[in-house]
This record gives C-alpha cells, structure tokens and sequence, in this order.
C-alpha cells in the first residue's frame, strides 16, 4: 500500500509494510520501484531494523513541516522583551539538529520506568514548587492589604491625613518602579500595540482606587473595604467569563460562593447603625448611601483592571504594571481631590511620616503579590484569596480599640478564612489517584508496540 504526501515542494512516498515504516524522498521525480529488482523491507533483529523511522519521527517531521504550524507562527506576536529571544534560539538548534533529537528522543523513550518516574516527579515538583510560590505571594498580598486597611484608618482617625492625600503620597513614591523597566531595557509606557490596552488598565486601577479610598470619608473603613472585595470578586468572574472565556471549575464556583457569603455576613449592619427606634436623618442615610455606591463602583473597575491585565500577562511586566498605575494614579488622584474638595493635610511629625512609608510599602507588596499571581491563575481567584484582607484587620483593629465584634461578624470572617484555605488547599494538594493515573497512561502509551 502506497501513499503520496506534499511537504515544502518536495514529495514523499511512504511505503507501509505490516513489521515496519520506510520512506523514500524525492526532490525532482517520485520514486517507483525497477522492475526486476525485489524492494526488502528490514525486519525485527535484522541489520538496518533500527535505523528505519517511526511513527514518532514522522509525526514530527510532520508537525514541524505542517502549513498549520507555519500559519500560527506567522500570525503569533514575536516577544522580544520577555526572554523570547533563548526560546527562538533554542527552536532555531531544534529545526537544524533535528537527527539528533530524534535519536535523542528514540533513547529517552526507550529508557527505563525509573527514568520517566523520575522525570514525571522533577515537572510535578517544579509545577508544585511555583504554585506555591504563587499562593505564598497571594497570602503575602492578602497580608498587606489587611495592614493597608488599618494603616489608612489609623491615620486618618490619630494624624488628620485624608485617604486621597495617602493615595497621592503612594502614587508618587511609587513612580520609582519605572528603574525596574529602564533596567530591562523596555518601554516603561509598554510594548508597541498594547499601549493603549495597558493605558485603559492603569486609569481602571485608579479610578478603583480613588473610589474606593473616597468612600472612606462616607462610609466606615471596614464596610467600604468589604463590599469592594465582594464587588471584585463577584464582578471579576463574571468578566473573565464574558471578555476571556475563562471558566471557573465547580469547587472553585463553590469555594468562592462560600466566601461572599462570608462578606456579606460581616456587611450585615450592628446594633448600633441599625435605625429601628430613631428616626433617620436624610443626609446620613444619603451619605452612606453614596459610600456603599463608591465602594460597589470601586469593585467594578477593579474586576476591570483584574480582567485587563490578564489579558496582558504575555506582554507586560509586573514593573511596567505598577508605573502605569502609578502615573496614572498621580494624575486622576488630585482631580478627584479637587471634585471632592477634600482638604490638603500634611503629616508634621515622625511617626506620621513613618506610617505613611509603612503603607507605601503594603501597597507595593500586595500590588506585587496579586499582580504576579494574575499570570497564573483565574482573577476571581486571585481576588477570592485577597478577602482574607477583611479578618487582617478586624484582627489588627481590635488590638488597637478592643471592641467585642459581633456574632455576623465572627461567623462571616471563619467563613472567609475556611473558604480561602480550602481554595489553597485544593491547589497545592493535587489528588494522588490523578498523578498515578496519568502516570499508568504514561507507561502505557511507551510500552505500546505502536509508537
């Protein structure tokens, strides 16, 4: 049985035989057997048996010469600034030594059960080891956040400094993250055909942080940073969905459920702002109002700004993030400050200058924490493990003001940190029967008599 196959202008004439695969090539006329002489096709334990191809080495070839293959590359955006260049030199070795891989590859596979054990537990522990990493600065991030809360109501309550001054402040220290890329020798602004993209991500990450610290002057600092992490998370899935397609796994949609149903448990109001026996006055019920909104605003550009770097994981550095933000932040902050009309305070002494560096530096590691976790994972995810941010600083605001929280309060912040456990746990701690499963269809598929 004969069949013809078209690659690269040259003909191929593949001849199958029921032991074993030959192939002729050629370049000008297609090859046909001369009358008179008989073709012999080596067979198993003769000279010559090894050396004729597989069907591994054909798919290959076939892969590597395939027009599908050449239409991607040809449409795929070449990386320059991302350390593409090691990967186009080590395909470049691949396609110009490709003998010597096959051979390669024929002994790999024809190694030994210890060898792919071995190899198939270095790849899970490298997965495992950055997995880790990355819930680690997650965790990190979550950290921060829970002192950037506290942070910022301490010093708005003991030093007089507004919450859009403290974001100012940040915004400009922050401008020194364009040395990271300076260093690397990139566009601080981002790569050519993703400015404009990384410019919509940086205003959507401001203006969800000039809502969310203006409602802080409306409404108290813990339900303000509640509902915006609920807004986030719930908003963030949903937009990951639609502008991605990006789907979340069923015990993840029920991890994450369980976990706004603990901030909606610490957002259910007290005793004390409950109006049942005095009469309301329409200016405060207006002006919380108007904090709620700010905050639920805060989480929708949030969820944006979540979704808009996910989309640019590929092309921009978290350094180049994290200037964009910055400048940004610089320029819409006191434009919110005049719209507001929120004065200009001045920190007059040390330990207020202190505390503002302490809450420079939280932001900068929870910014880092979250925005590198975005590379990997899901953003709802990613903004489900920021909730932990909400019993960090019930925790840290009791040690300083010793107050005995509620009932809603405790079940909804046990909620939350379950919820977030069960979301690292599931993560970290893969299924045994899965690894060994795929580890059998592993040794399986070498073992096949068909390769």
């Amino acid at each position: 049985m004969e069949s013809a196959h078209l690659l690269s202008g040259s003909k191929k004439r593949v001849k199958i035989h029921p032991h074993t695969v030959t192939a002729k090539y050629a370049t000008q006329t297609p090859y046909s057997p001369q009358p008179g002489i008989h073709t012999h096709f080596p067979q198993p334990g003769d000279e010559g048996y090894d050396d004729a191809p597989s069907f591994e080495d054909f798919g290959s070839f076939l892969e590597e010469t395939s027009d599908r293959k050449r239409l991607t590359e040809s449409k795929r955006w070449p990386l320059k600034l991302f350390g593409s260049k090691d990967k186009d030199t080590a395909h470049k070795l691949q396609a110009t030594g490709g003998a010597e891989g096959s051979e390669l590859g024929a002994k790999a596979v024809k190694g030994s059960g210890k060898g792919v054990g071995e190899q198939l537990a270095s790849f899970g522990e490298a997965s495992v080891s950055a997995s880790r990493l990355t819930w680690l600065g997650l965790l990190g991030a979550a950290l921060a956040h829970g002192c950037l809360i506290a942070l910022t109501r301490l010093a708005s309550e003991r030093f007089g400094l507004g919450p859009l001054f403290l974001l100012l402040v940040r915004s400009v220290i922050q401008l020194l993250s364009v040395a990271v890329p300076l260093h690397r020798a990139e566009n601080p602004f981002g790569p050519e055909g993703y400015r404009l993209r990384l410019l919509c991500y940086g205003i959507a990450y401001s203006l969800s942080l000039c809502c969310a610290y203006s409602s802080l002057t409306f409404a108290s600092s813990e339900n303000g940073s509640t509902t915006w992490r609920l807004a986030t998370t719930a908003l963030s899935a949903t937009l990951a969905f639609l502008l991605l397609e990006e789907k979340l796994g069923l015990a993840d949609g029920i991890t994450l459920a369980a976990g706004l149903c603990g901030l909606g448990l610490v957002l259910l109001p007290t005793a004390d702002e409950s109006y049942e026996d005095a009469p309301v006055d329409p200016v405060t019920f207006w002006r919380g109002a108007f904090g709620w909104s700010l905050s639920a605003l805060a989480g929708l550009w949030m969820a944006l700004a979540l979704v808009g770097y996910r989309s640019l994981k590929d092309r921009v550095g978290v350094g180049t993030a994290l200037f964009t933000v910055s400048w940004t932040g610089c320029l819409l902050t006191p434009a919110t400050m005049i719209l507001l009309q929120e004065g200009w305070s001045w920190p007059m002494s040390l330990p207020a200058w202190g505390l503002v560096l302490g809450l420079v530096a939280c932001s900068i590691a929870a910014f880092l924490g979250m925005t590198h976790a975005l590379t990997r994972l899901h953003p709802a995810l990613v903004s489900a493990s920021q909730s932990l941010e909400v019993p960090v600083a019930m925790f840290l605001h009791l040690a300083l003001l010793p107050l005995a929280p509620t009932a809603p309060e405790v079940v909804g912040n046990v909620m939350i940190v379950l919820s977030v456990g069960w979301l690292v746990a599931m993560k970290l701690l893969p299924s045994r029967g899965a690894g060994r499963r795929q580890r059998e269809e592993y040794e399986e598929i070498l073992d096949s008599p068909i390769k």
